[in-house]
């Protein structure tokens, strides 16, 4: 997939319009490394509303369980999300959203489609839930200005609350404008943004931390 994925980079950088992704979301290839790699994750034993983890797939042969996949995509319907409380440093708590463990790979099957089109447009400095970037990263640049325009101050600011309150039309037009303009995969994520929270019921903005979307 990697060669798919450089030519779906260089074609992002010369802004073109993406408006057939399913095909490669759902090859077999695709499927089976997003299989891979939420396996090596080791949230995979954590398990959804449907009390199921990855160890439900581990003995189904490749073939059936590409199919399975693909089946569940061709009208795609993600189960209900369970709700789970994290506790913070500050005392406070997280709120989390798990998804079933056939959601989780079907949304690292789109991760992996849209991250290198998304790579191509973001900024060089941005270093927020990117691959190959840290909050190291993050430091260095900051040291380098400091440094480099004699800075003394640093201020920290937080969003509160944006997860919760990401609104769910404005994201969807903002892939749009990036180029991702696959009518069925952005009805595919507009599932995913409104599926169901166990004991919430089914959200009008926010993106549930703990799943890819």
């Amino acid at each position: 997939m990697q060669k798919v994925f450089d030519n779906l980079y260089a074609e992002s950088c010369s802004n073109k319009k993406f408006k057939d992704l399913l095909q490669f979301i759902i090859s077999e290839e695709n499927i089976l490394l997003a299989y891979r790699n939420i396996k090596k994750n080791k949230g995979s034993k954590t398990v959804g509303t449907d009390n199921v983890n990855i160890t439900y797939f581990e003995n189904m042969d490749n073939q059936k369980f590409v199919k399975h996949i693909q089946n569940k995509l061709i009208n795609y319907r993600p189960k209900s999300v369970r709700r789970v409380e994290i506790r913070k440093p500050n005392g406070k708590f997280r709120l989390l959203g798990i998804p079933c463990m056939c959601d989780r790979i079907i949304q690292q099957c789109i991760k992996q489609v849209l991250e290198p089109i998304c790579e191509a447009k973001f900024h060089k400095h941005s270093y927020g839930f990117r691959a190959n970037r840290s909050t190291k990263h993050a430091i260095s640049r900051s040291a380098y200005l400091m440094n480099k325009n004699k800075l003394h101050y640093v201020v920290d600011i937080d969003i509160k609350g944006f997860f919760d309150n990401v609104n769910h039309s404005k994201l969807k037009k903002q892939m749009w404008n990036l180029g991702i303009q696959d009518k069925n995969l952005i009805s595919i994520i507009g599932k995913i943004l409104k599926s169901e929270i166990e004991g919430i019921g089914v959200p009008t903005k926010g993106t549930p931390q703990g799943g890819l979307c």
